[in-house]
């Protein structure tokens, strides 16, 4: 008896997590629709929102959400503000939202989610666009100024990932999410256990700062919690120490104006480590700095990410022409 019990306490617990996050990501599928349009590349589905001024926009800015997000909290950040002057187009990352992602690792690499996006924006018409990469997009930005000149004019890492630091890779961690046990966990256990979490996770995003009231309704952050989609979350991040080792090692070849924005008291993605060894690595970077403020500069000063923006935005045009004359 003691032994069939051993055996069928984890199976129920197993099946009640499936049944459990499939039923919420039924629901959360219902009460979070897609806010935007679609635009197919290489066969896979890419969402996105576009946004701007009832006149002549002046010029465009992409925005790149960071882990366990959306186009839709990209929009309520900074989105809504720089769509009276600007066009503004939000993506979904590949895997995230309502975008696809097709299967294995390497579709997590931040190489291949900016080529994806790259060839969305060629679609779309886009030239020498201010692509903002936030968090976890600070590892993809680098690669639309580097492989992807023909659509960014100008990047901005908002408190990013973009460097490696010691003792980052964690092989045991690569191989679970590749693994069939990976798997299994992600559909099972795995959204039962973040929910409970989620209330701290929330608080230390933010922190010192507190996080905007309705937040997580608002800005749709329960579909990071859908079975695939958080499944692509840990993907990335389980590609992301070799994908920041490998890239680190071209940063002196970016040539499109950069500025890098973080908060001194980001401890989500540490702001010594990212973003300043990020400015000193690209040639002409600008870094700002916002003292007292944490991982989400946009929502604890919008005002000076959106300046930072609107500069950047006015300094492609120059480049271009000067490239151009030359």
């Amino acid at each position: 008896m003691s032994l069939l019990l051993v055996l069928l306490v984890p199976l129920a617990l197993l099946v009640l997590g499936a049944a459990f996050t499939y039923a919420y990501a039924w629901a959360i599928e219902r009460r979070y629709p897609p806010t935007g349009r679609f635009i197919a590349v290489e066969g896979r589905r890419l969402h996105y929102r576009e946004e701007g001024p009832a006149g002549e926009p002046l010029g465009t800015v992409v925005l790149l959400h960071g882990a366990s997000s959306n186009l839709v909290e990209s929009m309520l950040g900074i989105g809504g503000a720089l769509s009276r002057r600007y066009r503004v187009l939000a993506f979904d990352r590949p895997g995230h939202g309502w975008s696809e992602r097709g299967p294995g690792l390497s579709e997590a690499e931040p190489a291949r989610q900016a080529a994806l996006i790259a060839g969305a924006l060629r679609q779309l018409d886009v030239r020498d666009a201010v692509i903002v990469g936030h968090s976890w997009s600070g590892t993809i930005v680098p690669h639309l100024a580097l492989d992807h000149g023909d659509v960014t004019g100008a990047i901005l890492v908002l408190s990013g990932i973009t460097s490696p630091w010691p003792g980052g890779y964690i092989g045991w961690y690569r191989r679970l999410i590749d693994s069939r046990a990976g798997w299994l966990l992600l559909r099972t256990l795995a959204v039962p256990v973040l929910l409970v979490l989620r209330p701290l996770m929330k608080r230390k995003t933010f922190w010192p700062q507190s996080a905007p009231e309705g937040i997580v309704r608002k800005g749709f952050i329960p579909l990071a919690f859908r079975p695939r989609a958080y499944e692509s979350n840990m993907q990335d991040f389980a590609v992301m120490y070799h994908a920041v080792l490998r890239q680190s090692a071209r940063y002196g070849e970016i040539r499109v104006p950069v500025t890098v924005v973080a908060g001194d008291r980001d401890e989500i993605v540490w702001t010594d480590l990212h973003s300043r060894s990020f400015a000193r690595e690209v040639p002409g970077a600008q870094l700002i700095v916002m003292p007292g403020i944490g991982h989400m500069p946009q929502y604890a000063d919008q005002r000076t990410v959106l300046e930072a923006i609107e500069a950047l935005a006015g300094r492609v045009v120059p480049a271009r022409v000067g490239a151009d004359q030359a």
